[in-house]
C-alpha cells in the first residue's frame, strides 16, 4: 500500500512494555560500537548475516588456543576434548530444535548445503520421471535451484504455490497442488524478503495426509521463532549458524532418523565410512554418514556458544521485544510519503522490504550507508518473488534484538534525507 501523506509518529514508549534489556545485550556485540563514515553503525542487515556476541568469538578462539585437534579419530587428550565439545554442540542443536535424538542433527555449511543434501540424497532416491515437488512463490533461490536441478535430472516437475498481494501463501491453492505424484514439499518457515511467517503446521498436516514429507527452510525461522520440530512434525528442518548470531560456514540439517537412515551419503571420504576396501565401502551410521572429512570444528563450537547465548537471554522476552521493534518500524515507515512496504502479512517477523518513490534501491542504500546505516538492497536471492510484486529490487531493513528504537528513528531520518537528495 503506497503511503502519500505524513502520519503520526510511532507511539512513544512502545518498547518499554518489554522486559528485555537491549542496552545490556548490546555490550556483548563489539561491532556495534564501530563507526561508519564517522557515524555510529546502525546494522539493519541481519537477515543476510547477524552480528556475533563476544561469547561466540571467544568460543572459536578458545578452540584454536586450547583444544585445536581433529575430532573422532584421535585417542590423545586434545582430540578427545575437541570431540566431546563437538558432540556437545550436536546435543545443544538437538535441544534447540527439540529433536528426538542427537543423531538427527547433521552439521553442514549452512541452510543452502542442507537443502542440496536433501535434494541430492532423498530426492535422487525417491523422485522419478513425472513426479512433482511443491515449493512456494516466496522461496529463496537456495530453496528453488536445487529442486530445479533435481527435476531437470529426473524429468520431474516443480510446482509453485501462489501467494496473495499481502505476501501470504494461499492455502487452498497450495493444497490443490498436492497429489499422488508429489514426492516432497519444500517451503520457507519465514520469508527472507517479506518477513511472512508461513502457517507451516497446517502445510505439514496437509502434506502428511497424503504421505508427502516436508522440508522447512528455517534460515529465518530459527532466528525469530521458537522451533519445535516434533510439535511441527516436519521431516526436515534447516538453519544457518551465521544468521543465528553464530559463525559463518556452519549450519544444521535436522531429519527424522528413519528418513536419514534410508538416504545414501552425500559426500564420500573420511568419517562417513565404517570400513573401506578397493572392492566395497561400508558406510557409517547417522549422523556421521553425512559428515565426510574434517568439519568446521571451531565454527561448530561457535554455533554451540550462540545457542547457549540465546538460551540465556530468555526467548519469550526476546521475541516480544522483536515484535515491538517490528510494530514501531512499520508504523514509522508508513509516515514516509510515497514509500510502499512489500509484504504486509498478518503474521510477520521483523524483516521489512520497501520501495521508495521510484528510486532505485541501490541508490537508497548508498545514501543510507553514508549515514552509517547498513541495509540490504537488491533482489535478496528471490528474483521470482520480485517478479510477483512487479519490482526489480527492494530495500530491506531486517532487525535483530540488539537494535533499538533510536536506530529506527535514524533510519527514518536517513530515508527523509534520501528523498531530499534523490528527489
Amino acid at each position: 500500500m503506497a503511503v502519500t501523506s505524513e502520519v503520526a509518529k510511532p507511539r512513544a514508549g512502545i518498547a518499554t512494555r518489554s522486559a528485555f534489556d537491549v542496552a545490556r545485550v548490546r555490550e556483548d556485540f563489539p561491532i556495534l560500537k564501530e563507526k561508519v563514515h564517522g557515524k555510529p553503525l546502525v546494522y539493519f542487515d541481519n537477515a543476510a548475516t547477524a552480528q556475533k556476541p563476544r561469547q561466540v568469538l571467544e568460543a572459536e578462539q578458545n578452540f584454536y588456543l586450547r583444544l585445536c585437534s581433529n575430532v573422532h579419530r584421535g585417542v590423545h587428550w586434545l582430540s578427545e576434548r575437541a570431540t566431546q565439545a563437538y558432540e556437545d554442540t550436536r546435543v545443544k542443536a538437538q535441544r534447540f530444535l527439540n529433536a528426538s535424538e542427537s543423531r538427527e542433527i547433521i552439521f553442514v555449511r549452512g541452510a543452502t548445503e542442507a537443502i542440496n543434501l536433501v535434494a541430492g540424497t532423498y530426492g535422487r532416491k525417491n523422485v522419478q520421471v513425472g513426479d512433482e515437488i511443491v515449493i512456494s512463490a516466496m522461496e529463496h533461490h537456495s530453496n528453488i535451484v536445487p529442486w530445479q536441478m533435481l527435476c531437470e535430472e529426473k524429468g520431474a516437475r516443480l510446482r509453485v504455490a501462489p501467494i496473495n498481494d499481502r505476501g501470504e501463501l494461499i492455502l487452498e491453492e497450495f493444497e490443490k497442488l498436492l497429489g499422488p505424484r508429489t514426492r516432497l514439499v519444500a517451503v520457507t518457515h519465514v520469508s527472507n524478503v517479506l518477513g511472512t511467517i508461513n502457517p507451516v503446521q497446517e502445510i505439514i498436516a496437509m502434506a502428511h495426509r497424503q504421505g508427502i514429507p516436508v522440508l522447512l527452510d528455517g534460515a529465518q525461522g530459527a532466528v525469530h521463532l521458537k522451533v519445535d520440530v516434533r510439535e511441527l512434525d516436519c521431516d526436515f528442518y534447516t538453519f544457518s549458524g551465521h544468521k543465528l548470531f553464530g559463525p559463518t560456514g556452519i549450519g544444521v540439517l535436522y531429519g527424522k532418523a528413519r528418513l536419514l537412515e534410508a538416504m545414501p551419503p552425500y559426500h564420500g571420504g573420511g568419517d562417513m565410512i565404517s570400513s573401506v576396501s578397493f572392492e566395497k565401502t561400508l558406510y557409517n551410521v547417522i549422523p556421521y554418514k553425512f559428515e565426510a572429512g574434517t568439519p568446521n570444528i571451531a565454527g561448530t563450537l561457535g554455533l554451540g556458544a550462540a545457542i547457549d547465548y540465546l538460551g540465556g537471554l530468555g526467548q519469550e522476552n526476546l521475541l516480544r521485544y522483536e515484535e515491538e521493534l517490528l510494530a514501531y518500524t512499520t508504523e514509522a515507515l508508513a509516515g514516509i510519503p510515497e514509500l510502499r512496504i512489500i509484504g504486509t502479512a498478518r503474521q510477520k517477523a521483523p524483516v521489512i522490504s520497501f520501495v521508495l518513490n521510484g528510486l532505485h534501491p541501490h541508490d537508497v542504500g548508498t545514501v543510507l550507508d553514508q549515514e552509517g546505516i547498513a541495509v540490504r538492497t537488491g533482489h535478496h536471492c528471490a528474483q521470482p518473488l520480485m517478479d510477483r510484486f512487479g519490482v526489480p529490487a527492494t530495500t530491506r531493513a531486517s532487525l535483530a534484538f540488539y537494535n533499538t528504537l533510536e536506530e529506527v528513528d535514524r533510519l527514518i531520518k536517513g530515508l527523509h534525507k534520501v528523498r531530499e537528495i534523490l528527489g
